[in-house]
């Protein structure tokens, strides 16, 4: 069953985008059925008990495909090295359009974020710190917002 939130977004997706889109979802929900479930941002987001600002991750469809961003993804271990650095504690795993869902990879991935959820809220400034000075190291210029 699709949630209202997933209609909607589907409604506005490249229909190029929309097998991706909902196969995540259903990866995502068929590990985590509780995650509330709403479009923030432009992305279909997925939160623990209604805290969307610590979302678990997010799903978001643009021209050239499909990204599941995971809020805190510089906690999960990324045992298929997939995950892209974004901003700051943030990381994505890409999706062509023409690549299948691997949906016990993503639900593990899920159940990973979840499972982190308390550790990332109790040690944010913490974990943003070590993930910029991470960066810095590697000599990634810090993105707009890190500096």
């Amino acid at each position: 069953m699709k949630s209202e939130a997933l209609e909607a977004y589907l409604k506005g997706a490249d229909p190029r985008a929309k097998p991706l889109v909902v196969d995540l979802d259903d990866a995502i929900r068929k590990v985590q059925p509780d995650l509330d479930v709403a479009i923030k941002y432009g992305l279909l987001m997925y939160a623990l008990r209604g805290d969307w600002r610590t979302w678990v991750c997010a799903i978001g469809a643009g021209t050239s495909g499909v990204a599941l961003r995971f809020l805190y993804g510089v906690l999960l271990t990324d045992p298929k090295h997939v995950l892209r650095a974004g901003s700051s504690v943030l990381m994505t795993w890409d999706f062509a359009f023409i690549d299948a869902v691997d949906t016990e990879a993503v639900g593990a991935y899920v159940v990973e974020a979840v499972a982190r959820y308390d550790e990332y809220k109790a040690n944010a400034s913490k974990i943003l710190e070590a993930s910029r000075a991470a960066a810095k190291a590697r000599g990634r210029k810090p993105l707009r917002g890190e500096l």
